[in-house]
């Protein structure tokens, strides 16, 4: 039995398909193992969406290959999508394959072994109108669920290279979500994390249109796993109507990834981001005005081009004024054959590294203000596994996206099962608290 190891760098969606690789694989007979364990096989999904991306990518490759050199690397996913002249140059890979051939790899890999195929594999993926369905119903040591239901972009953010590893945005038919979802609830899983490149964009290259506000309808009224969480969210896709379903909504878990990525008009300007401070601050604060205990991160990018003290200020300013849970901070980063990479007015590094330091703290503050809020309150939380860092004490997830500890070592398993949990004490990274009720036992 050959052993495979894969590594994945980036988003959800990449780690969704690393998962179907794996599923599909296991059951042709191979065996999965820990990267790094030496694999007969290694393959290294990759991301592209910043030069860190790029660079975590190229070292997964050196790792596989300093830990075992006889391995046979396959390289795929978006960085090899763009650019697979990269890996072409680094002795040891044996094959690259881009987004669309990824999901062939179980199939064609007795071929690749015996170099039967060609070793370049990357089709044009602008030319994908159909999405492509890989099943997954296992997750490898994951109490959560991902199910991605939607792919590829159609908008033309001026810094983002994902429309060209991803191509156009193409959607799972509502009826194959809602069967996925329900195989998911039969095995077992109580939350599921929907997933897309544009996950706003569901159902508009449907014909007729469907919108991602009627699918969840869909999913409130049919036997699925009653916490379902959305990954993210473009400001632009929060409809009134959605935000009203959102409200309601007895399954939606309360929490939302909003990508704002600044706060001043002008850079959203050079963005193409078609909105502006004023309409972001409304979207929050409708936001927290209608979902109970709303937990709101945000995705924010520094030393854009053009990004002067005075715009990076009000981009704090703004920040700092926000009812938000936490963020995500980015250095802004030059992506070839963006338009962003043809601006001018450049943000010296030292100067973005400097910038990225100060809105982490102030996502540190948030974060450590929004878990306060709930200090001596009752949560509902998803028990995931023992913590390895904190004595083999439980550990699980909110529904809105708290890390919650449980503050004594129980002797029961409550891998997977939803408690009642008061919140006892608060801290920068998670809260710690203690069981009150099992609300499904």
């Amino acid at each position: 039995m050959k052993t495979i190891s894969i590594a994945t760098v980036g988003c959800k969606v990449n780690q969704y398909e690393s998962e179907a690789l794996m599923a599909e694989l296991e059951e042709r007979g191979y065996r999965i193992v820990p990267f790094g364990n030496g694999a007969d096989i290694t393959i290294i999904n990759t991301c592209t969406i910043t030069h860190r991306a790029d660079f975590d990518s190229r070292q997964m490759i050196r790792k596989a290959l300093r830990k075992n050199p006889d391995s046979f690397i396959i390289v795929t996913g978006c960085y090899s999508q763009v650019a697979p002249e990269v890996f072409s140059r680094i002795e040891g890979v044996r094959y690259i394959l881009g987004n669309r051939e990824k999901e062939r790899i179980p199939e064609i890999l007795p071929l690749m072994e015996k170099e039967l195929v060609p070793k370049l594999q990357v089709s044009d993926i602008q030319k994908e109108r159909i999405f492509s369905e890989i099943p997954v119903h296992t997750f490898h040591r994951h109490t959560r669920a991902f199910l991605k239901i939607q792919d590829g972009c159609n908008q033309q953010c001026s810094y983002c290279i994902v429309p060209f590893a991803r191509g156009p945005s193409r959607s799972l038919p509502p009826e194959r979500v809602i069967e996925h979802l329900r195989i998911l609830k039969e095995n077992g899983f109580k939350e599921v994390v929907l997933t897309g490149i544009h996950l706003g964009s569901y159902g508009l290259d449907m014909k007729p249109p469907l919108s991602l506000e009627e699918l969840l309808q869909r999913i409130e009224s049919e036997d699925t796993p009653h916490r379902i969480r959305l990954s993210s969210i473009e400001p632009l896709d929060f409809s009134m109507g959605l935000i009203s379903i959102l409200s309601k909504s007895e399954k939606v878990c309360p929490h939302f990834h909003i990508p704002i990525q600044s706060g001043d008009d002008e850079i959203l300007k050079r963005m193409h981001r078609n909105y502006d401070h004023f309409f972001l601050k409304d979207l929050l604060q409708e936001l927290n005005r209608n979902i109970l205990d709303v937990s709101i991160g945000l995705d924010v990018i520094v030393g854009f081009p053009g990004e002067t003290e005075e715009r990076f200020e009000n981009t704090y300013q703004f920040i700092e004024s926000l009812p938000i849970s936490y963020l995500h901070v980015f250095p802004f980063s030059k992506r070839r054959g963006t338009l962003a990479a043809q601006l001018d007015e450049p943000t010296s590094n030292p100067l973005i590294k400097q910038r990225a330091r100060a809105i982490r703290e102030l996502g540190r503050q948030k974060r450590s203000s929004f878990y306060h809020r709930f200090l001596h309150h009752e949560i509902s939380v998803l028990v995931e596994d023992r913590s390895e860092t904190y004595s083999g004490r439980w550990r699980g997830l909110s529904k809105n996206y708290i890390p919650v500890l449980l503050s004594c070592k129980e002797d029961l398993n409550l891998a997977n099962q939803e408690q009642r949990v008061l919140v006892l004490e608060s801290h920068d990274q998670m809260v710690i608290g203690r069981v009150v009720e099992d609300l499904h036992g």
